[in-house]
């Protein structure tokens, strides 16, 4: 039979060239990453602003410009330096046209972070507005932008002191929901001066600035959850390589921050691994063990920073270094100066090998019980009894199984309805049995000893590492109630507790379902507010129909089945800042049952009746 439909015409007309500009602004995530909206740390607004600081960076790294400037009002950014300035005959270049800058000359810029003259451009063709003004030795030029295209240049004389100013918006058209959020800002800015001691950043009138560079981030990371060192942080500087690392019985697993050139690498890469390799090293060496890498870091907090004339980064976003031929040589540098520390405190290398002693010991009993439970689990069932799984997974390290989701509810009813109705090619179920257990104050043996814990462990692949997670979405899915709250609340403080890395990755979600359905014969409108429901009573009328749904079981898999399609709402758990998430958690899911019964009884609200 004929094919009806007409072949698709490949010809001259259909090749393009992009401007640099149209490619950045067309092909967004290739240079920012991901877009977002300004609830997580790593969204496209902040990496705007960190590659204007990085070039404020820069200039201090080289010795010229100890204070930077950052304001942040209405959605629009100010950043100035007093370094060196832009050379002035250069300065709409510097800004508007890829592969132009310094970076590339090892006499102005040895030690950068950016290294590939796309940043500023990228936050020049992804801005509403752009301003740029430099000044050097009296004079000044500036040029302004829209959208990355020239609009306007001026230059004269200056009494202001040398350097750059730059002020940019972002451009409402790419960032169409985004706004800044100051605590992920000062996040960013506290690690610029804990790698550049001496470095003074003023924040809308804030002003941050580290003394002792790598310990100060050390130890904030301590006091942020109440832990104590069990020895003072070991610290060692040179031109190129910072580690700063102390232990402490109260942190559960590692604790490492990695830098290159001033950029923070959440991903880490290979100078991270290599000081992981160093440091495993001249701890077997200094005891004449045998110790595994994780009997070593267990508990640990550190941080490790590298200077790089060409560091190799993973995408534009810089989060991961990619350089292999540094590796032998770091670890080498890394196990020698710790032999020699070792050598010199002997009391702190005794404390070092007695933590990896009880790590070591508790790993074997933790083995113990994985086996105990192992063995239980098989002999239920090969496969986890309260899963309905999906045909299609995520797999992060292969980039495949994107929109795989899994679904945790409470109880048959509401896991029946979503079951119904759900895609099975890419949505699965996971059934709770009950209240899952509060393990706040507990270890993480209790994952092996509680079968509902154990299951979702291993319903969802995260048992040796969070990023074999077979769904790219965990989505809680309570009921709108207080025990579904409650529910809601104990799955968070488990993923917090044991799986902070898929909060962080932005993997867990909420499920918004209506609370009211406001219905007439012509017309059924879903509320999720109190609010909705009276606005949409009044679109419909007095005689109009109002359902209150108390749980996802109470809807029908017909209606269900919009709620989680295409129309589907979400609300990421956000991570927030650690001594924020560490202190509410401590204080509504800790052992301070007396102090939390007092806070609740003086807040009570109570109903004035009629």
């Amino acid at each position: 039979m004929a094919d009806d439909k007409k072949p698709h015409v490949y010809d001259e007309s259909k090749i393009k060239t992009l401007s640099s500009i149209e490619h950045i602004r067309l092909r967004t995530g290739m240079y920012i990453g991901r877009i977002g909206t300004g609830a997580h740390h790593d969204d496209g607004c902040y990496v705007l602003l960190k590659e204007v600081i990085d070039n404020t960076i820069d200039e201090f790294i080289m010795g010229y410009g100890r204070e930077v400037h950052i304001t942040v009002a209405e959605g629009t950014v100010s950043v100035r330096d007093f370094g060196r300035g832009i050379p002035l005959g250069k300065v709409i270049d510097c800004v508007s046209q890829i592969n132009t800058g310094a970076k590339y000359n090892d006499e102005v810029f040895q030690f950068s972070v950016g290294l590939n003259g796309v940043g500023t451009k990228a936050v020049n063709a992804l801005s509403k507005e752009f301003l740029v003004r430099s000044h050097r030795e009296g004079e000044f030029f500036e040029a302004t932008f829209k959208q990355g295209r020239l609009k306007k240049e001026n230059k004269g004389k200056t009494t202001e002191p040398n350097g750059t100013f730059v002020r940019f918006t972002p451009d409402p058209e790419i960032f169409k929901q985004s706004e800044f959020r100051d605590e992920f800002i000062e996040r960013r800015l506290r690690h610029y001066t804990y790698l550049n001691a001496g470095l003074k950043l003023v924040f809308n009138d804030k002003t941050f600035v580290s003394r002792h560079g790598l310990n100060d981030l050390v130890m904030e990371e301590l006091a942020i959850d109440g832990a104590e060192p069990i020895y003072a942080p070991l610290h060692f500087t040179s031109k190129t390589l910072e580690f700063c690392f102390t232990h402490s019985n109260s942190r559960y697993g590692e604790n490492l921050f990695s830098f290159v050139n001033g950029q923070y690498t959440s991903d880490g890469g290979t100078h991270l691994s290599a000081f992981r390799e160093g440091l495993l090293k001249a701890v077997n060496e200094y005891a004449k063990g045998n110790y595994e890498g994780d009997d070593v870091r267990e508990g640990i907090v550190g941080a490790v920073a590298i200077r790089l004339k060409d560091p190799m980064f993973e995408s534009q976003t810089k989060n991961k270094l990619g350089n292999t031929e540094i590796r032998t040589d770091l670890v080498n540098k890394v196990r020698e100066e710790l032999l020699h520390f070792f050598n010199r405190n002997k009391e702190i290398a005794q404390r070092i090998v007695g933590k990896a002693d009880d790590s070591r010991q508790l790993r074997k009993e933790l083995q113990e019980v994985k086996k105990l439970a192992r063995e239980r689990a098989k002999a239920v069932s090969i496969r986890v009894p309260q899963l309905k799984d999906c045909k299609r997974h995520f797999d992060k390290e292969k980039d495949k199984g994107h929109g795989s989701m899994v679904f945790i509810c409470e109880g048959q009813s509401a896991s029946g309805s979503i079951t119904s109705c759900r895609d099975v090619e890419t949505q699965a179920v996971f059934t709770l049995k009950g209240k899952p257990l509060n393990v706040w104050d507990l270890k993480r043996d209790v994952m092996y000893k509680n079968d509902e814990m154990y299951n979702l462990m291993r319903a969802l692949d995260v048992e040796d590492n969070p990023d074999h997670l077979r769904y790219e979405k965990i989505i809680l899915a309570t009921d709108a109630d207080v025990d579904g709250l409650h529910i809601r609340n104990l799955l968070i403080t488990y993923f917090y507790k044991f799986f902070e890395p898929l909060v962080h990755g932005g993997h867990v979600h909420v499920l918004e379902t209506p609370l009211f359905r406001v219905r007439n014969k012509q017309e059924t409108i879903y509320c999720y507010s109190e609010a909705e429901r009276d606005t949409a009573a009044t679109k419909l009328g007095k005689s109009c129909e109002i359902t209150r749904f108390k749980g996802l079981g109470e809807i029908s898999p017909a209606e269900f089945k919009q709620f989680i399609g295409k129309q589907m709402k979400l609300s990421q758990i956000e991570f927030a800042p650690r001594p924020e998430v560490s202190g509410v958690l401590t204080f509504y899911m800790g052992k301070n049952t007396p102090e939390r019964r007092d806070y609740i009884m003086s807040h009570l609200v109570v109903p004035v009746e009629d």
